[in-house]
Order: C-alpha cells, then structure tokens, then sequence
C-alpha cells in the first residue's frame, strides 16, 4: 500500500557506517535507489554493484594465463609516433563541440573507476633522448601502476580488475558514497544522513572547498596531482572532479541543479523526501542527455528501447572501460578554448583570468579565452575566474577534437611538477600500458570477440592505400619510423574539403608524410602484435559516425547493456511521471535547459544541442 509523502521516515539503515533511510517505499512511497548499485536487479542484487570485477566479452590474455602482462613495444614510444599530433589541431568534421569530451567525462566518473594495487609499480620509461620526443622528464618515466586484482584471481585463474563504481548511470559523480554524501548535504556531519538537510552545500552557488566545514583534513579526500590545492580543492561526489576545469563545471552545474528541483518542491515534504526526489531526477536526467543527445551525436545509435529485461547484465565490461571508452580521450583537444560574449567580464577580471596563465583575446564583441593544458589541470580558482556560465556556454563554442589516433598535450604530454621536479604524464601510454595490465585481447581478438571480421594488414586497419614508407629526400632511408620529419603534416584540410595552410584552427583533416599504417608496421611488424586500444583508434571513423568500426560496436553493446539492465532507467520508471505530476518537475531537459536555468547564460545563448558546435 502506497504511504502519505508527507509521513515522517519510519526506518533507517546502515550503509558504510552512517544511518540511512531504509530504501525501501520509505515515507516517498517509492523505491530509494542505492547508492551503490545494490538491489536493482531484483533476482541479481549483485549485478553492477560497486567493488565487483568488470566483465569480460573475450578471454583474458597473460603471458602466464593467469596475472603476467604481455610485452610489446614500449607505450610511450607509441605515443610518440602514433598518438602524436605535433600541436596542429585537427577538429570534429561533423561539428561536435568540447562538450562531448566533458560530458563523456562526467559519465565515465560516475559508472566506471579502477582501484589501484598498491605497491605494484610498473612504471613506463621515457627516454629524454629520443628524437621524438619534444618534452622533458625529470623522473625518467611515465607513472603507471598495476589494478588491484579481484580477490582468488592471478594464482590459479585468470586475473580480473575491481570496478569501484556502480555500473549505472546513477549520477555518482554528484552524490558519492553515503560518508562522502553527508559531508556535502546541509546539515550535521554525525554519522546520522536522517537528519540532513535536502540541499547539497553550494556557498556562493559554488561546490564547497575542502575547507567548508572547517578541518580539511576531515573533508572527504579529492585528486590533486599536483598537490598544489591543498584546501583549495572543491569536493564533489566524486574524487577526481579537480582534473581540469570542464568536468569541474559540469559536476558544479548538476549540484546547483538538485538544489534548484528541491527548492521548487513544497516545503512540507520531510527533508529526506526532497532530497530523494531530487536524485531521482537529476539521475534520469543524466541518462536523458546521454541517451537523446551525446550519444546520438557522436553517431553512436543503439536497437530501439523495448523495455527493462532482468537476464541482461548492465556491469560494465573490461573491454569497454579499458579500451573502447578510453578511445574518447582523442575527443579532447590540446587545450580548452571558450568564447563568450565580451560583455561578461570587465577589464579587471581579464587581467586576473591573463595573471593565472590562460590566453585572453578580445575581438569585438566577444572574447576568446584558451586555457593550456598546463593551466587547466587541478585549477579550481580558475573556474571562479571564468566563472560557470562562461565555462558552460563556452564548451560549445569550439570544435572538439577530430576522433582518430592523434592525441593532444592535454592527453599525450601534460606536465606534472611536484617536489621541483616534472613528470610528463601521457594518458595515451597509460592507456596501452592498462590493456596490457587487465589481460586485453590483442586488437585482432578483440574485432573477433565483437563479430567483426578480422584485418589481413595494417593498410586494411587504417584505411590507407599504402603500409609502406615512401621515398622522400626529407626522411633518413631505413630509419623513417625515428625520423621527426616522418611526423610532418603535409596536407591540411577543412570540413569543406579545401586545401588550409599549416597551422589552421579550421583543420578536420591532415595528410602526413608517412603513412600511419607504415608507422604501425614499424613499431609492431605483425598486425597479430597490435595492441587493442592502438588499433581500435587507427581505424577511420565511420561514415556518419565519430568512431571507427569497433570502437562504435563496444559503445553498442555497452550502452545497450546499461539501459536494458537498468530497472531504474528513465523509460521504465513511473516514479518519474509521478513526480512529474504532482510536483511539475520533469527530468526531460537537454544538456542547454539545465545550463541556463542553473546560470545566468539565458537559452537562447545556447545551440539547440549544446554537443552540435556553434563555431563557424
């Protein structure tokens, strides 16, 4: 029998410690949905949950069958002569704006995050004097250590890798762990979240800083490579929100967005009643945009929606959070760039954004700001200064990057400075470095274990017509692979197909004086030797499409999963029309709704998707 939603909470739990109200039709008259995943698959309460291993599509490849990873060439001099973009920015042909990498970004930190292992270093060696190499490492390496294996695997079975996340899209990256949770909603922190209040803690419209509540040493725990935060951090449901100044937006805008739904519900409702609905619809929310905006946009298109099925498992796959999504890092380019309405900031306030590294151009009625790649990591000043409503208009003003194996500095070389020395850290050499740490199935195994035909050559994976180096008075005969001129960018183009100078912002496409397939070839000799995540991103994107053939066909299946799988999905759960109803709240908003009804950036400032680029 349904209960009153005005009833006072009747029961409460404990979760991690804290006392919680009991999940089940407490005073709502609704299901709570947990924190952790627990409980959604009714006949597999353990389906997605948090801290269980991640799936897998294809056996797990050791060298030993059961821990020891496969050797292969070493990952940052892939980097350096496959991943590298030489700085010449080359962008989306299809128009998709920055917002694409954030917004994947805000997804991957709420349904995806290793554990690491610790005390298992496996550093990547990076040599100073390859003459590739055009940043300087202090350390001599790239740091990488091993995942934390799921407990009784590695010996005698294969070992598989501990998700921390629930596999939903449940907004985690808002709301966090139940400890974590009662630090940043209003109210005691006491071990009791009953007597919290509804809203999260948003001081100046702003997530609070480690120091809010006084001791930032008892504040939860936030990323900070840099160590240069301190209590500077801002604090969010999850730890690495402090990573560059996009996600920190985002994650900014989504907790001013569960304040704005509570405020507009009637102040009668029991506080814990507020704030459930609130989730309840700042989770169908994010799944709304996922599902009707960010992945249609990137081309990625899934079967039609037929309703929650039970027998399908929504936990996120090995394959899929080892390589295929972290294929997205090639949307993210060399720095951030913005461009607002001049009229938004005054000379002052230019200065200051100038005085913290970032790169203010004024031209007529707007302004370009660049944030480089070195400013906008573990920055959280630097989004007072820009401000949200700058940050989150801007996102769409640019181009995101164009979606094939060359990487920017923001992925392949951001530098690190801690102790007075500086670590280059290279996501892309990290990136190959984990596939081989998780047991990935080389790139031909992986293609047969999602039903795709196999690739004869490395032509035949990169699309190109030739594998070999050409005769050119510019290479060194015998040794192109380490020649830096085999890097050179000998034809630009943009999304018209006109030939552009070297150089141009409106690049979408560029021809080198080598063949990628030719620098594959050199690097691996057998196309059987391509690791997963390399050949995944040599392929061409698919007509239509931002990803290549097997990069859209991981998406597929995994996206399919955690919406089939997902009892709480948006489609399938009345709760929402419910709220709809009686309270006139509704989680069908795009991505440009929740950004001007949350910031002062009115919607007619913003593209109908905020994902198409507004950018000439």
């Amino acid at each position: 029998m349904r209960r009153s939603a005005n009833r006072a909470l009747a029961s409460v739990v404990v979760v991690g410690g804290l006392l919680v109200p009991a999940t089940a039709e407490a005073s709502t008259g609704f299901e709570y949905q947990s924190l952790d995943g627990t409980g959604n698959n009714r006949a597999h309460p353990d389906w997605g949950i948090a801290g269980a291993a991640y799936l897998r599509v294809a056996p797990a490849r050791y060298t030993d069958g059961v821990g020891a990873p496969v050797s292969g060439p070493n990952p940052r001099n892939i980097s350096n002569r496959v991943f590298n973009n030489t700085g010449q920015r080359l962008s989306s042909g299809r128009g998709v704006s920055q917002w694409a990498a954030t917004w994947g970004q805000f997804v991957d930190h709420t349904f995806g995050l290793r554990v690491g292992q610790p005390g298992a270093p496996q550093n990547i060696s990076y040599d100073n004097a390859d003459p590739l190499e055009r940043f300087h490492s202090d350390i001599g390496f790239v740091p990488f250590g091993r995942s934390k294996p799921v407990a009784g695997t590695g010996v005698d079975k294969p070992r598989e890798q501990v998700n921390a996340l629930g596999s939903y899209i449940d907004a985690f990256a808002v709301y966090g762990t139940a400890d974590r949770l009662e630090w940043m909603r209003a109210g005691p922190v006491d071990g009791d979240m009953t007597n919290n209040g509804a809203k999260l803690l948003l001081p100046g419209g702003m997530l609070p800083r480690l120091s809010e509540r006084g001791d930032p040493a008892k504040a939860p725990g936030m990323d900070d490579a840099t160590g240069a935060m301190r209590e500077r951090a801002m604090v969010a449901g999850d730890h690495r929100a402090n990573e560059n100044t996009g996600l920190l937006a985002v994650q900014t805008l989504f907790a001013r967005e569960h304040n704005r739904i509570v405020d507009k519900l009637p102040q009668s409702l029991p506080e814990e009643v507020k704030f459930q609905i609130a989730r309840r619809v700042v989770i169908a929310t994010q799944q709304y945009i996922t599902y009707t905006e960010f992945l249609p946009t990137l081309g990625v298109h899934l079967k039609p929606y037929r309703g929650y099925d039970p027998s399908v498992n929504p936990t996120l796959g090995n394959e899929f959070a080892t390589v295929g999504y972290r294929g997205a890092h090639s949307l993210i380019h060399d720095d951030i760039r913005l461009k607002v309405p001049a009229g938004r900031y005054t000379p002052e306030q230019l200065d200051a954004l100038r005085a913290k590294g970032a790169v203010v151009t004024v031209a007529g009625n707007s302004v370009a700001i660049t944030i480089p790649a070195g400013v906008a990591v573990f920055n959280p000043d630097l989004l007072d200064g820009v401000q949200l409503g700058g940050v989150l208009q801007g996102l769409g003003g640019y181009a995101a990057a164009r979606t094939d194996e060359q990487m920017g500095e923001l992925v392949r070389s951001v530098p690190l400075k801690a102790q007075g020395l500086t670590a280059v850290f290279d996501i892309t050499a990290i990136d190959v470095e984990r596939g081989r740490d998780h047991g990935m199935p080389s790139y031909q195994q992986l293609r047969a274990a999602y039903g795709l035909a196999s690739k004869p050559s490395f032509r035949a994976i990169t699309g190109e017509n030739s594998e070999a180096f050409p005769v050119d008075p510019e290479l060194t005969p015998g040794n192109e692979i380490n020649d830096p001129d085999s890097l050179d960018f000998v034809r630009l183009r943009d999304s018209s197909g006109r030939v552009v100078a070297s150089g141009s912002e409106n690049a979408v496409t560029g021809e080198r004086r080598t063949p990628l397939a030719a620098r594959l070839k050199a690097i691996y000799g057998d196309v059987g030797a391509v690791d997963a995540f390399t050949g995944m991103v040599a392929e061409p994107p698919l007509p239509g499409r931002e990803f290549g053939e097997l990069q859209t066909t991981i998406w597929q299946r995994q996206f399919e999963a955690l919406r089939d799988g997902n009892r709480f999905f948006y489609d399938n759960d009345p709760v929402l029309t419910t709220i709809r109803h009686r309270y006139g709240v509704d989680y069908r908003q795009n991505l440009g709704d929740v950004i001007a009804r949350n910031t002062d950036v009115p919607r007619g400032g913003l593209a109908a998707n905020v994902f198409r680029c507004t950018c000439p």
